[in-house]
């Protein structure tokens, strides 16, 4: 499914870090892989050389497992300079680090991860690090809701992480709450909870394991954004996969974004994945 895997490289150590995911995922898959690197305008001459060491050290490692490796350079705007090359290279996915200032940004506004997400024609995965310089994960929470799309796509994604580093799923769904006029929220045993998971949330998880993947399943009833930290946080899981939000701002501001708190919260490295339309 992957034969062309972009990652977005500066100067920062997260980008370096979002770099060792795409590598990792490279291998696995016996794809090609592109090392980019934007130079904005006005970037100082020490952030260049950063980003220069950066790009050399990936290239060795990803030579050293073997895999396919060209390094991209590039002057101008990020997003539009990315857009134009994993159109030229018909790239399959795009891995790009969150900056720091994206965690502070209400919806996600004017950020570059936002702006890759919306205008890519490929598979973006978004990476927010945590743990600088760990990038072995052995527990891959996924956060599953109802009507995610793409199950295949997604299926084969984190069976691809999760095999080549060896680690374990463990899936999580926070069911709606049930609610009655006058009555408020009723709180539902384990077993009337499971009645409720939805088919394609199963559906979802049996991909996974056809991959030969073992998993878990949790349900937890509750706000999503919250039981998604706290269930991370609770049950130490190294990295995080979840879906992006389809919402409108509109929606955003009515009813929350799940996406955005946990982007705010996360106790451990997150990857927000947007398949191909």
């Amino acid at each position: 499914m992957y034969k062309k895997i972009l990652s977005a490289v500066n100067e920062q150590i997260n980008s370096q870090v979002t770099a060792r995911y795409a590598i990792h995922l490279a291998k696995e898959c016996s794809a090609k892989l592109y090392l980019c690197f934007v130079a904005e305008k006005g970037l100082s001459d020490d952030s260049f050389n950063k980003a220069e060491d950066a790009l050399k050290g990936l290239f060795l490692e990803a030579q050293r497992l073997g895999i396919d490796t060209e390094i991209i350079t590039a002057t101008g705007e990020p997003v539009q300079k990315i857009e134009e090359i994993t159109k030229k290279e018909a790239i399959d996915i795009v891995f790009a680090a969150t900056r720091r200032e994206d965690v502070r940004r209400k919806f996600y506004k004017g950020t570059v991860a936002r702006r890759l997400l919306l205008r890519l024609p490929c598979t973006v995965a978004i990476v927010r690090v945590v743990h600088i310089g760990r990038v072995l994960p052995k527990k891959i929470l996924v956060p599953l809701k109802e009507g995610s799309g793409n199950i295949k796509e997604k299926a084969y994604f984190i069976s691809k992480l999760a095999r080549v580093f060896g680690s374990k799923v463990f899936f999580f769904h926070t069911p709606r709450p049930i609610k009655k006029f006058f009555h408020g929220e009723i709180h539902l045993t384990r077993g009337e909870l499971e009645k409720q998971t939805p088919k394609d949330v199963m559906a979802f998880a049996d991909n996974v394991q056809k991959e030969g993947v073992s998993y878990e399943i949790d349900l937890v009833a509750g706000m999503a954004g919250k039981a998604i930290t706290i269930e991370a946080f609770a049950k130490r899981h190294d990295l995080i996969i979840m879906g992006s939000s389809g919402r409108s701002l509109l929606g955003t501001i009515i009813k929350g974004n799940p996406v955005e708190e946990v982007l705010r919260e996360t106790p451990c490295d997150l990857i927000i994945l947007k398949p191909k339309i």
